[in-house]
């Protein structure tokens, strides 16, 4: 864990890459060069939930960590979950004993063989605070797949826990913690790791302390990373990807652009600069505020979703960008000091057109870039609550989601349509086999059916059985072959079972587009229509040929 700690920027944010155009030299083929406007692979497209004209839009906004920064999950959430650990033992009094435990199990204890793994968690899980378990659920909010710390929770168990009640669990806060961002997947880890040893360890744990206090404690520590930048500090030590073609594209399209960040300014600014900034020749970066040309706000410290809510009346702060000092301001317009010039005015000559910002809320925005209907902005966010359902739900902006893992599911879909279609096949066979067998049975119960057509019924039935059960193992085993491929634990990102997962749901419901990457939008026209695929109903599907 401890090498994490020096790892930087170019270790931390994953390099897109750049696909060769035409001329065979390697650069982003948007959509405006030479060798763009052509079949764009189905990892990189962007699916449309609902109508978009990009024609009526007039300001394209951005959040930055998980948006225009990928980082890589291998690395920046091991230097998450290492950092909350260390927290947990200086910050909130765990015995230095669980923790290390849990960092260096196959060492010091034989009984916990596991360490950190990235890959386990994913989003759209619920983490039951009270039970200690980790469920993955379908739109409907029943649950289908659940483990207790990292062990797999029998179908009975699901029914106990879940579903003999009277009235149907929101699964919401206080009692369920959503993993809906890829920053909680580091601490959704160490709640299952901390659940398993206090089962497994009685004796080492206060007898005060349940699941509950336990995930508070997690939360605590991840908040005290966040708040005192221990994060961005391991990250922002040492600190090129394709979206300076996107945002120079939007900007030569007469659209306004700008970032909208929870990050304060000196990380967001090395960030940034990485991104949009000029690499030597070394692979060392330019460092300069060159970034801020292709932006016309920049809001910094936003305090996502608060800052969605017209009420709020958080106050606005320009930054100065060499010194990071914050200047007041009159709701936006700068507030001269007193015997001294207007320093608003010196940042605009010096930056161009850009205006940095910390604080404020939505309406600040609005009049900052004179925008006159919520519907002329698109915002393009990785945080299904922080960024998409509240600036949808409570402005009307159109939204679209960022949704790294879709690349590679999208892919597996495509790889997978035999084994799909198996599986289809396969249901369809259980569903003819059952109706036959209930038919015989209701068949049986009829008056006036001599004994010998009753023994070849009852013979026909067992053969009926023994093939519905053959069928019905071919069925579970082609599921579970599928689910695998996807994720060994939980399956497909976007689906559970046959139905739509948790995850996609919100998806559907709160994001206008959603897509892999955000450079993605440079392979499409500025001006482009998007439009969505037709709604089918179960009673359709057999009529209308897909």
């Amino acid at each position: 864990m401890d090498k994490g700690l020096g790892a930087g920027i170019g270790d931390i944010i994953s390099h897109f890459q750049n696909s060769s155009c035409s001329d065979g030299v390697q650069e982003p083929c948007i959509w405006a060069s030479p060798g763009g406007a052509r079949k764009i692979d189905i990892g990189k497209q962007i699916f449309c939930n609902r109508s978009l004209n990009m024609k009526n839009i007039v300001a394209v906004g951005f959040d930055m960590d998980y948006t225009l920064a990928q980082y890589k999950p291998e690395t920046f959430e091991s230097l998450a979950y290492d950092g909350t650990v260390r927290k947990l033992v200086y910050d909130l009094g765990y015995p230095e004993e669980v923790c290390l435990l849990i960092v260096y199990a196959c060492v010091i204890n034989n009984l916990l063989e596991w360490s950190f793994d990235w890959k386990y968690m994913v989003r759209g899980l619920v983490l039951d605070k009270k039970r200690g378990n980790i469920l993955k659920m379908d739109r409907h909010k029943y649950v289908k797949v659940a483990y207790h710390g990292f062990r797999e929770m029998s179908k009975e168990e699901k029914v106990e826990a879940y579903g003999n009640t009277l009235i149907r669990d929101a699964f919401d806060e206080p009692d369920y913690a959503l993993i809906d961002t890829l920053f909680s997947l580091a601490e959704a880890y160490l709640f299952a790791q901390l659940v398993d040893f206090m089962d497994n360890n009685p004796g080492k744990v206060s007898k005060s302390t349940d699941y509950v206090r336990m995930y508070k404690d997690v939360r605590a520590a991840v908040d005290l990373c966040h708040r005192d930048g221990t994060l961005k500090q391991m990250v922002a030590k040492d600190p090129k990807t394709s979206i300076v073609p996107m945002l120079k594209m939007l900007r030569e399209s007469g659209r306004s652009t700008f970032l909208v960040t929870n990050s304060l300014w000196d990380y967001t600014t090395i960030v940034m600069n990485f991104l949009c900034g000029s690499h030597t020749l070394d692979g060392g970066i330019t460092c300069n505020s060159d970034w801020l040309l292709y932006f016309d706000v920049v809001i910094t410290g936003s305090a996502k979703p608060g800052f969605f809510h017209e009420d709020n009346r958080a106050n606005l702060f320009q930054v100065e960008p060499e010194s990071g000092m914050l200047l007041n301001t009159d709701n936006g317009t700068p507030m001269p000091q007193v015997g001294d010039i207007s320093p608003g005015l010196l940042l605009k000559e010096k930056n161009g057109t850009c205006r940095i910002f910390q604080g404020g809320s939505v309406g600040h925005l609005h009049k900052l870039l004179s925008i006159e209907s919520s519907s002329q902005v698109l915002y393009v966010g990785d945080h299904i609550y922080g960024d998409i359902l509240r600036s949808k739900k409570v402005l009307g902006w159109r939204t679209m989601l960022v949704v790294p893992e879709l690349e590679r599911e999208v892919e597996l879909l495509w790889e997978l349509r035999d084994l799909r279609k198996k599986l289809h096949l396969l249901r369809n066979e259980r569903d003819l086999i059952e109706d036959q067998i209930h038919h015989l049975k209701w068949s049986l119960k009829s008056e006036g059916i001599d004994v010998d057509e009753q023994r070849k019924m009852c013979t026909r039935m067992d053969d009926l059985e023994c093939q519905r059960d053959k069928a019905r193992l071919s069925h579970q085993e082609a599921q579970r072959e599928c689910h695998q491929k996807f994720h060994k634990v939980w399956g497909q990102l976007m689906k559970t079972g046959y139905q739509n997962s948790r995850f996609a749901h919100q998806v559907e419901r709160f994001a206008c587009l959603y897509t892999s990457q955000v450079s993605n939008l440079s392979l499409y026209s500025p001006d482009k229509y998007y439009r969505p695929s037709e709604d089918f109903m179960p009673h359709e599907f057999d009529i209308i040929p897909l």
